[in-house]
């Protein structure tokens, strides 16, 4: 039996920010970044020393300019896919209450999405499988 080589597992942690209308934000990848044009849940890598969390925290003020506590970030589900060359490991949070206006600081587009036209959107293969957890969540 021959085994898959291994891949480097690298942890992003993502967020569901969900509006008052049960609306979830997306963010389009821009040009120039890996993946460019897809729709995905806002966050990022975390850091060597970072819980997911932290590292949400800081991705979610750095990419759109808002502020959210540790305690309004639950954990949700994660997706676990493996790219070809690393495997991805993403927990997402649902995200109802944060601070400040949204503003894309990263060049991105940014959509409010029912949960029921998630699927419009085309996502990079490890979001994809996140969205019946939302659908069956939000309705």
């Amino acid at each position: 039996m021959t085994s898959a080589p291994r891949l480097p597992t690298i942890l992003v942690a993502a967020a569901a920010l969900v509006d008052h209308d049960n609306r979830v934000l997306l963010a389009q990848r821009p040009t120039g970044k890996s993946m460019a044009g897809l729709w995905e849940f806002p966050g990022g890598k975390v850091e060597v020393g970072e819980t997911p969390e932290q590292a949400l925290v800081r991705e979610l003020r750095e990419e759109l300019g808002i502020e959210v506590c540790l305690t309004c970030l639950a954990p949700f589900t994660f997706a676990s896919h493996a790219y070809d060359k690393f495997h991805l490991l993403m927990p997402l949070y649902l995200c109802r209450s944060w601070e400040g206006d949204l503003t894309p600081r990263e060049g991105q587009s940014l959509a409010w999405v029912r949960a029921a036209r998630l699927r419009d959107y085309p996502m990079p293969p490890a979001d994809a499988p996140l969205i019946p957890f939302l659908h069956d969540l939000l309705g």
